[in-house]
């Protein structure tokens, strides 16, 4: 049995359960929850505070998780990013007073609050700039106002709250993140861990592409070809009537009316997409 690592609340929180579901794996009916067992999946779902669920993994008590790819460079834990699962997206940067600093070489000798300190702390250490790393548990925005740091380390997806306090981004990224399942480093895969990255990628591939399925004239099917040509080959079937062909192709869901255009320009009628709610490939 598989004991899965999932985050308990938070930006992480809905997207883990949904692709989880998705993926056929037994939902969370009450948000009180700690642990679901799915038994027909052979799998153990633990919710855990995101931060930590890195340090589970590592230690080998879990087998796997999900997590920001953020919170696991900053835990230091021993693990593996196994594969981005698409979601929860978000940059960790620095923001001060507008016009104080420019880049990261102007925070040598200042104070830099963060709930990140890890993950800032090898940053710094890369760049080669000395400062003092200020650990605060939670919001750190305010820290500059209350003079408890120069500067702050943070997560930003939009950057609208730190604008509505004053403060302006600055310098390059320290990292970008998002979403990612992980294991243990050298751990072993076994059957219940292949079956959910197998699954995983199959509800990300379904999410990436659509099914479309049209007719066209025997004549015109490399042309045709040529603008859905599938993931090994589309499925192409003669029609009863004479000189027609059917043809069924996985096509990017990004970008999918423009093919419809073409195959429409190209003489192809019945043109049909459909949503595909899991797959392998």
């Amino acid at each position: 049995m598989i004991r899965l690592a999932v985050p308990n609340k938070g930006a992480l929180n809905e997207a883990a359960q949904t692709i989880l579901k998705e993926a056929g794996y037994r939902p969370r009916k009450d948000s009180k929850e700690l642990v679901v067992v799915d038994p027909d999946n052979s799998c153990e779902l633990f919710f855990l505070r995101p931060k930590d669920i890195a340090v589970y993994v590592g230690e080998g008590t879990l087998d796997a998780g999900i997590t920001g790819r953020d919170m696991l460079h900053d835990s230091g834990a021993q693990v593996e990013e196994v594969m981005p699962l698409g979601f929860g997206r978000s940059t960790f940067r620095f923001a001060a007073n507008p016009g104080e600093f420019a880049s990261v070489a102007d925070l040598k000798g200042r104070r830099i609050a963060t709930s990140y300190a890890g993950l800032l702390e090898s940053y710094l250490a890369e760049q080669g700039v000395e400062a003092r790393v200020i650990k605060l548990d939670g919001a750190v925005e305010t820290a500059i106002r209350l003079g408890v740091a120069d500067a702050v380390a943070d997560v930003v997806e939009t950057g609208t709250t730190l604008r509505n306090i004053g403060l302006e981004v600055f310098g390059e990224p320290i990292t970008r993140s998002e979403a990612v399942l992980i294991k243990r480093a050298g751990g072993a895969e076994g059957q219940g861990f292949r079956q959910l990255v197998h699954r995983l990628q199959g509800v990300l591939m379904a999410r990436d592409y659509v099914m479309m399925d049209y007719d066209i004239r025997a004549e015109r099917i490399e042309e045709a070809i040529a603008l859905t040509p599938g993931m090994e080959g589309p499925t192409v079937s003669p029609l009863h009537r004479e000189g027609w062909v059917a043809v069924r192709a996985m096509v990017p869901r990004k970008g999918h009316q423009q093919v419809m255009d073409q195959l429409w320009e190209l003489g192809a009628r019945a043109i049909l997409v459909t949503a595909i709610f899991a797959c392998r490939v």
